[in-house]
């Protein structure tokens, strides 16, 4: 009777043992799953709502922004302000394309392209601060040279920094107000352009340089 007895403790404190080994590995996944879902429903938020990531594709921002490069844009801003002239955005030009190019001209603004220059509202834009004083900006089968014409309200008329190779406003119209995915505004990759992306911010027709971080 002695050695049954000690063979049902044995078996007992083996029984004990496994129950608590599968109660760990229980809390254990349910931990992970948990902690995976928060992971991702925060990662959805701020991916629909805050900031998404974007890949440069093509040459039409150079020397500014380049192929290949991977940036962060600014989705929030868009819920409680409009977009500003000199700012660089993404949006949705077709259906399965994304565009990135700076924008020019706001609503309700004059543009005119002149003697390779850019004119709003009469005044000729500085644009020294992303483009070469010696790049001619011409016009194309939207806007052609020496013509004025007005954003209407809701739409934005943008450019490539890459004025002659770049297919945008001057080429196909407008970029409406419900297209604009985000606000460029943070280089992850190449780590050499890691950090914020410098605005532009016009001042009685000349612009000055400032960042987000300052």
């Amino acid at each position: 009777m002695a050695k049954k007895k000690t063979k049902s403790k044995v078996k007992t404190s083996k029984n004990k043992y496994k129950d608590y080994i599968l109660k760990i590995v229980r809390i254990f996944v349910i931990d992970f799953i948990e902690t995976v879902s928060v992971t991702l429903a925060i990662a959805l938020i701020v991916y629909l709502f805050i900031a998404s990531p974007h890949i440069v594709v093509g040459e039409s921002m150079m020397p500014n922004f380049v192929n290949g490069e991977y940036l962060f844009t600014n989705k929030i801003s868009l819920s409680y302000s409009n977009p500003k002239q000199g700012q660089v955005i993404i949006f949705q030009h077709t259906p399965s394309e994304e565009y990135i190019k700076r924008i020019i001209a706001t609503p309700g603004e004059t543009l005119e392209l002149k003697n390779g220059k850019v004119y709003i509202n009469g005044n000729l834009l500085n644009e020294s601060a992303y483009i070469n004083s010696n790049i001619k900006t011409e016009g194309g089968s939207f806007l052609a040279n020496n013509v004025v014409i007005k954003v209407p309200k809701g739409d934005y008329f943008v450019m490539g920094d890459n004025r002659g190779n770049s297919s945008d406003s001057r080429f196909w119209g407008f970029v409406p107000r419900n297209e604009i995915k985000g606000i460029a505004s943070f280089v992850f990759w190449p780590l050499n352009k890691f950090g914020f992306i410098s605005n532009i911010k016009y001042i009685n027709g000349k612009n000055i340089i400032y960042t987000k971080s300052n």
